[in-house]
């Protein structure tokens, strides 16, 4: 009987530690299986940041755009290619140093914003101008922007290249003032009616760069 009962707690233990060895693996696997899904996560995290990021660098104005954005843009470049035409010629016309100080200014900052609208209008597959779009009429002598805010006739462009010293500086002066107030005018329709983050920051900082270029040269006007 005491044999009997030996061999019984014998076969008893035995089963505990199967019972043991199984639960303990059982939990071993369960661990291992949940970092494998949290390295899964990870990995499929990074991607998507990884995707993120490169698409960011390759559109310059990521996220979505409408309408209003590519109508500032195709208009915007025109308008500030004009402005740097009207500064070109201050170089031997211009005597006025606060003048020629303000030609500076343009050139610095407009001819680096045309090349960021075009890299928008690239990235967003639309053409650099307005004329260019499907079904839009095809002038023979290229696009007339002469109705644009702000924008000056080839009359008013061959009167300043005649100009000389104070006189240049004093038309100069006129004519940026309006030109600009079409630029502001544009980049707060802009601002109004845009989507896209990007353009609307441009945007903003043509209203602010230009608004204070303006105040300077009506008080360069006040004393020519």
């Amino acid at each position: 009987m005491t044999a009997h009962k030996h061999a019984l707690n014998r076969s008893f233990r035995r089963r505990l530690a199967i019972v043991g060895v199984v639960t303990a693996g059982g939990l071993l696997l369960a661990a291992c299986g949940g970092d494998d899904m949290e390295g899964m996560d990870h990995g499929s995290g990074s991607s998507s940041s990884a995707a993120s990021t490169q698409e960011a660098k390759d559109n310059p104005a990521p996220g979505a755009f409408n309408a209003a954005d590519v109508a500032f843009a195709q208009g915007m470049i025109p308008h500030h290619e004009q402005a740097l035409e009207m500064s070109r010629l201050a170089d031997g016309r211009a005597s006025d140093a606060e003048v020629k100080t303000l030609v500076a200014a343009i050139q610095k900052a407009q001819d680096p914003e045309i090349q960021t609208m075009k890299s928008w209008l690239k990235a967003w597959g639309k053409p650099e101008s307005a004329e260019e779009m499907p079904g839009m009429h095809h002038g023979s002598e290229g696009a007339d922007h002469s109705g644009m805010a702000g924008m000056m006739s080839g009359e008013d462009m061959k009167k300043l290249e005649a100009a000389r010293g104070t006189e240049f500086d004093r038309m100069f002066a006129e004519m940026m003032i309006a030109h600009h107030k079409g630029a502001i005018t544009m980049a707060e329709d802009e601002q109004k009616n845009g989507r896209n983050a990007t353009a609307q920051q441009l945007a903003a900082d043509v209203v602010k760069n230009q608004s204070a270029e303006v105040e300077k040269f009506e008080k360069i006007l006040d004393r020519l």
